[in-house]
């Protein structure tokens, strides 16, 4: 199996503010809620299952957490996650600028903009803005160019 070290990802919000050379760290995280479905036919049968719990899967909770490197300037990040506060914003991932494919997918999937703190840091320390994003609907995976 290959392993990617991760220096060239693609990240663009909305059609075509890239903002991947403000980036530093992104986790796009997916969890499921977890419902019990344990009822009085699961009673002890002996081994493993006696008297166990069961459990599926709910609703999926996406979420996208991004580390930037805070910049003013026109287009860049405080031009456009503070035009998008308070509302949703598509955004495109993938591990690599390189085309779409089995080994670069490409995941697409609209955020809702519910936080920005505008500046953060210490002195003499960069300027970074620290966020995560609850994703609404479901992250699609594009493998095909």
């Amino acid at each position: 199996m290959a392993r990617i070290v991760l220096t060239d990802v693609s990240v663009i919000f909305g059609t075509t503010d890239d903002l991947s050379d403000h980036i530093n760290s992104i986790t796009l995280n997916s969890t499921y809620d977890v419902l019990e479905t344990t009822n009085f036919a699961a009673g002890p049968v002996g081994g493993y299952g006696a008297a166990s719990k069961s459990r599926i899967a709910g609703l999926a909770d996406n979420s996208v957490a991004f580390e930037f490197h805070q910049d003013f300037a026109a287009s860049e990040v405080d031009a456009v996650l503070s035009a998008a506060l308070g509302s949703t914003l598509a955004v495109k991932v993938k591990p690599t600028t390189g085309a779409i494919s089995a080994s670069n997918p490409e995941y697409q999937f609209n955020i809702l903009v519910s936080e920005y703190p505008a500046l953060a840091g210490a002195v003499g320390e960069l300027a970074t803005v620290s966020v995560t994003f609850p994703i609404t609907g479901a992250i699609v995976k594009d493998t095909t160019p």
